[in-house]
């Protein structure tokens, strides 16, 4: 009898679980739905044109010229002569971008692996990503997704690279690592890695999963929070509330916010984000405006504080790089005019303060500049990057939110001294053409 309850149990334990499944998946393909519906509804879809190369031509240009950030200032090319619709989208964006010509940031994105990371908070990948643009070996893994395939085999940030699938380190420096971009699931590369001198051979299937967009957090000496985030998705929300909840209870009255990876994302997580730190009393006051073009005017809109329980943190320290973009930088930016002192260790930023309002259409997303994004007193002059308060070198290695990692020690440092502290290597200026496998450079509106 006891066994047969036994069965009994544990069959309804599968069923319960089996449900559980289901309703994940139901909740990740209607969060698809509605997005792509979002999409659609914000001009996308070409209007309901054909989706030949000629009519998506068309269509593209004149979004471009009713929309984009820079219609009047961009150049307006005939369509005809441009034999892939990338081609010509590349042609028509704007060619001054401070200290870069042409303007880096507009992208199309298949609307699969769009809605993927912006609906669903997750990745098909390997979950790895290398310090290769710095241009410089060793080569390193730097930063490891959570649950993905390298992180079930054992891969960890610090991790010298020795060679991916039999080509070697001094070669694929060099190169756009494409290698870590897989074009499907299931698809397998082989890294040769060294850990502490010893030689290891792993072997990765690539896999969709869910990302971890707050992977870290922490109480350090001297009343300091540390919180680590890594993609701005509504999947963060509540696990930023319940982390800054449990890091005021601590009784961190100071705030280490690690954005050194963190390419930007969503507004209102920022909005959200910045609601957190500044707390109650700033609820209400405006965190960014979006500035749009001439003819749209009627599109600016304001994200304000809501407030949040428990008191502010009284200074706030920013780890930055490169990597540092878009909706990251708002961040920075929009907690300038109410923190008591913001500072940033590590890094210049990528220098994006512009954002999308995605537009569908024949199973693409277009991500064109629609809008400058400014804070309350209605700054944003940093197209070549915010410089950092203090320069420090990330070395790719060590635990996220140990105090000994490089630039934490650096920002705890800040917080007792007040000085930056002296360092013997200042952090490379990274090659900004394109972006790593795994970085999401974006700011949406929504």
């Amino acid at each position: 009898m006891q066994g047969g309850e036994s069965e009994i149990v544990g069959g309804g334990a599968l069923l319960l679980r089996c449900a559980a499944m289901t309703l994940e998946r139901f909740a990740r393909q209607l969060c698809g739905l509605v997005a792509a519906v979002l999409l659609a509804a914000c001009g996308g879809g070409g209007d309901g044109a054909s989706c030949d190369l000629a009519s998506q031509k068309t269509w593209l240009r004149s979004y471009m010229l009713d929309w984009y950030y820079w219609s009047g200032l961009s150049p307006n090319p005939d369509p005809a002569g441009y034999a892939a619709l990338s081609d010509y989208f590349q042609a028509l964006k704007y060619t001054n971008y401070p200290g870069i010509g042409v303007e880096p940031w507009s992208y199309i994105q298949d609307s699969v692996s769009y809605n993927r990371f912006f609906a669903e908070g997750r990745a098909m990948d390997y979950g790895l990503s290398v310090n290769g643009r710095e241009g410089v070996l060793p080569l390193k893994i730097r930063y490891v997704e959570p649950r993905s395939p390298a992180a079930a085999a054992g891969l960890l940030r610090g991790d010298v690279i020795k060679a991916i699938d039999g080509v070697a380190d001094s070669t694929l420096i060099s190169s756009d690592f494409a290698v870590l971009s897989p074009a499907q699931a299931g698809q397998q590369i082989t890294l040769d890695i060294e850990r502490a001198g010893v030689p290891q051979r792993v072997t990765l299937a690539a896999a969709e999963y869910a990302l971890t967009p707050v992977p870290a957090s922490a109480t350090l000496p001297g009343s300091v929070g540390y919180l680590l985030l890594k993609d701005f998705i509504v999947q963060a929300e509540s696990e930023l509330t319940t982390r800054l909840d449990a890091i005021k209870a601590a009784g961190a009255t100071d705030l280490i916010i690690d954005l050194r990876y963190n390419g930007g994302g969503r507004i209102s997580t920022a909005n959200h984000f910045a609601s957190q730190v500044v707390g109650a009393v700033q609820a209400g006051k405006v965190f960014a405006t979006l500035n749009y073009n001439a003819a749209h005017t009627a599109s600016n809109r304001s994200f304000v504080m809501s407030g949040a329980s428990g008191p502010a943190f009284a200074r706030v320290v920013i780890l930055t790089g490169l990597r540092t973009c878009s909706a990251s930088e708002l961040l920075v930016n929009g907690l300038r005019p109410y923190a008591q002192q913001v500072v940033t260790i590590g890094g210049t930023s990528c220098g994006k303060p512009y954002g999308f309002s995605p537009v569908e259409a024949c199973g693409k997303v277009f991500s064109a500049v629609n809008f400058k994004a400014v804070n309350a007193a209605g700054q944003a002059d940093y197209e070549t990057g915010i410089a950092p308060t203090c320069a420090v070198a990330d070395d790719f290695s060590g635990s996220f939110g140990d105090p000994a990692e490089t630039l934490t020690a650096a920002a705890l440092s800040y917080l007792q001294t007040s000085a930056c502290p002296a360092t013997a290597a200042q952090p490379q200026r990274l090659r900004r053409a394109g972006a790593e496998p795994g970085e999401r450079r974006g700011m949406t509106a929504n």
